[in-house]
């Protein structure tokens, strides 16, 4: 059965409560943003991973990377965590995965209380492995693979999979306050979004596209005049190094953010390309 295996990355650096409520935040982020896509999924947690039960993987995946605190993503095979379950799935798994004459090694790490060592995961699934592919030619190399498998045991379960999906990481939205952006041009879009990625919620004042950043978090709305602007951390713009000085922050009561000011026009661009195409 193939699941998606989620990971985050900067959350595992907070306090215990902290990163308890983040992890609480994610998943329920997760979730939004699946039933925001239409996706039919399960979604579950333990132990600084999250996994993905969905009947239609493609779509979960490009779901899913869209969430702020999500650092990658990989599609596993899962097992019990028994050596004879992962040698045996190892093997069936990498059937149609080995071409002839190819090089590959095992990488294995695990969490939990079992009989045995990460070094001999590595070393019973690879020969297990290389049985099943023997015919093939294969071969192990452990310095430089054309073919890298890779092995979780936690607890008990296992999870065999080959690919790191790289997502946005960052923190979730709804863990650092909200903040007005205000948004007209590319600028200010890719502004708001990077605010997005550091955990804030985000009202928008402006004429600018609200839909793009909507992909991100299903709750990005226009500032109304029912919105309490005490609870408000500060507003956002999307200025350049170059014309800082003609920004007036002394008429703001709050902070103001720039954090796009240092990017040259031509990043901004290709950023804000990827945010339209919700990637």
């Amino acid at each position: 059965m193939a699941i998606l295996l989620i990971r985050y990355a900067e959350i595992g650096l907070k306090s215990t409560p902290i990163r308890r409520r983040f992890e609480n935040t994610l998943k329920d982020n997760i979730l939004n943003m699946l039933m925001e896509d239409g996706v039919e999924a399960l979604v579950t947690n333990k132990g600084a991973r999250y996994y993905v039960e969905a009947t239609d993987t493609d779509a979960a995946i490009k779901s899913v990377r869209k969430v702020f605190g999500v650092a990658s993503i990989s599609v596993a095979e899962v097992c019990p965590s028994k050596m004879e379950d992962m040698c045996a799935t190892g093997a069936e798994y990498s059937k149609t995965r080995l071409k002839e004459g190819q090089s590959f090694a095992v990488k294995a790490r695990r969490e939990g209380s079992q009989n045995y060592t990460s070094i001999d995961m590595g070393r019973e699934v690879g020969s297990a492995i290389f049985l099943a592919n023997e015919e093939k030619g294969v071969k192990v190399d452990l310095t430089d693979p054309e073919v890298i498998f890779f092995v979780e045991a936690r607890d008990n379960m296992a999870y065999i999979f080959q690919d790191y999906i790289r997502c946005h990481a960052g923190l979730p939205v709804g863990t650092q306050g909200k903040v007005i952006a205000l948004l007209e041009n590319d600028r200010d879009l890719v502004s708001a979004w990077l605010m997005m990625k550091r955990g804030c919620r985000v009202l928008v004042r402006g004429s600018g596209d609200v839909d793009s950043l909507r992909q991100y978090d299903p709750y990005v709305r226009l500032l109304s005049e029912k919105d309490n602007e005490s609870k408000i951390m500060g507003y956002v713009m999307g200025t350049s190094l170059d014309n800082l000085d003609s920004v007036d922050v002394s008429k703001y009561d709050l902070p103001v953010f720039f954090p796009s000011m240092g990017m040259t026009d031509e990043e901004v661009s290709a950023l804000a390309e990827t945010i339209r195409n919700g990637m």
